[in-house]
């Protein structure tokens, strides 16, 4: 009887705490992704984009991609070839390159300014209309938009990594190959009936390093570019401004060229792996930061954040290079840290915000003019924090403002993060159909100004949308 007793007190007694246990479980606060971040395919519940892909040669895409691999010497800039290894004989290259595709170089100087090759990729895998963002069409008469097939980034990459860069800045086809790729895609592209039909505002050029088609912006102005930032389409006269400071935008010389509203921002492919969150550990750094501490124009910010912060508790910063130990480095550091730092370098942005994300490291962000990828859909201040310059160089501002985000927002923050990955992802996933949705967005500013040009007199001379008109 007594023993009957005992065992009826123990299941209560364990029913009861099993019950306490649930309670807190369910009535516990838990961090709850930004609503928009939680199914990215319910926003497109339209009929899939209708791509024409332009008629070009092989040589400007996918027979670039085997001339790289043929090349021979080290990019001058790394000292090495990060892709001598891609390949297990020389037959081996010969058909992966020149009778497949290729894929994208590892180079870390080449690699980030992916998006060229894994939208085309897109297209040409994409056989099914159903839930696609984006689709090829074969009649031009069918297509919202003309895609141009043609590796910008990487014919400037290559020109840069193994010719000079003085040749590069000149306008000479025998001694510049990637000006002469350009000049013979513009050439090509204008002299197409699509390019007649609509003078290039509904063509699509992807542009995504800041020197891509560097000698020719102004001839495809009315085109959509898809960029990674406008830190490409300024330069600043440093000797020109009272303190040097390159920020000041009173000298920042303004291009025609590029606006968001007609083209988009589209993000660097990330080198660090992907972090998942169920693989996240404990972080023992406040604050990160890896690479050069001299930068041009508006990343002169860099050396004075360096002054201020290098010698702060639980503050890394690093110096390092792309080579394979310096990205070891920065991969270890990054995972380690609760927030990434993220100044402006010689443009607003960098494939570091994107290494931040994909290791789910809070961004800094410490750039006055900076442009972001699929900004809307997505709310950056879920998940990354935002300093002004004037801020972050105030002495002491910036690690005082970090240290009092609460271990609860920092999670917050964290999650947010794991729920957004997927968007700055081009091989599997959501940054290839992300772009193709941003594009469909510009289709009625395109009709708009096609239907406008067939009153004008000239209809030719035709002007990049830069502003809005009131």
């Amino acid at each position: 009887m007594k023993r009957s007793h005992f065992l009826l007190h123990l299941f209560i007694l364990l029913a009861f705490s099993s019950l306490s246990v649930l309670i807190h479980l369910i009535s516990k606060p838990k961090p709850i992704p930004y609503p928009s971040l939680q199914n990215p395919n319910v926003r497109f519940l339209h009929p899939p984009l209708k791509v024409y892909v332009a008629n070009l040669p092989r040589s400007f895409n996918y027979g670039l991609l085997s001339d790289f691999y043929f090349l021979s010497g080290h990019d001058n800039r790394l000292g090495t070839n990060p892709d001598a290894n891609c390949f297990s004989s020389f037959f081996d290259r010969l058909f992966k390159t020149y009778l497949s595709v290729p894929p994208y170089p590892k180079n870390p100087l080449i690699k980030p300014h992916a998006a060229e090759y894994w939208l085309l990729k897109h297209l040409e895998r994409n056989k099914n209309p159903r839930g696609a963002t984006a689709v090829r069409v074969r009649n031009l008469d069918e297509a919202d938009v003309v895609f141009v097939p043609f590796f910008a980034s990487l014919s400037a990459e290559m020109e840069l990594g193994w010719g000079s860069k003085g040749k590069f800045r000149k306008k000479n086809v025998e001694k510049n190959g990637d000006y002469g790729r350009q000049r013979e895609v513009v050439d090509r592209i204008k002299a197409s009936a699509a390019w007649r039909r609509s003078g290039g505002r509904d063509h699509v050029f992807v542009m995504s390093d800041p020197v891509a088609m560097w000698h020719v912006r102004s001839e495809i102005a009315p085109a959509i570019l898809l960029v990674e930032d406008f830190g490409g389409w300024y330069q600043t006269d440093m000797s020109a401004t009272p303190s040097g400071d390159a920020c000041n935008s009173t000298y920042i010389i303004q291009h025609t060229e590029a606006s968001l509203l007609k083209d988009v921002i589209v993000p660097y492919n990330h080198l660090i792996p992907r972090l998942h969150i169920s693989q996240n550990q404990p972080r023992h750094t406040l604050l990160y930061f890896k690479g050069a501490k001299h930068r041009h124009r508006g990343g002169s910010i860099r050396e004075k954040l360096w002054k201020l912060l290098e010698k702060e508790p639980g503050v890394k910063m690093e110096e390092g290079s792309l080579n394979a130990t310096g990205l070891e480095e920065a991969k270890r550091g990054m995972r380690d840290a609760e927030f990434c730092l993220h100044p402006a370098g010689d443009t607003p942005t960098s494939c570091r915000l994107f290494d931040a994300i994909a290791s789910l490291c809070i961004p800094v962000i410490v750039s006055d003019q900076i442009e972001l990828p699929f900004e809307g859909v997505l709310d950056y201040t879920e998940f990354a924090v935002f300093i002004s310059v004037k801020n972050a160089l105030t002495p002491n501002w910036l690690i005082e403002h970090l240290r009092g985000f609460s271990e609860e927002k920092k999670e917050r923050f964290r999650l947010n993060l794991a729920g957004v990955q997927s968007y700055f992802e081009y091989d599997g996933g959501n940054a290839v159909g992300q772009i193709w949705e941003m594009i469909y967005q510009k289709l009625p500013m395109i009709r708009q100004g096609l239907v406008a040009d067939r009153r004008k007199l000239d209809a030719r001379d035709l002007k990049p949308v830069t502003c809005l008109c009131t």
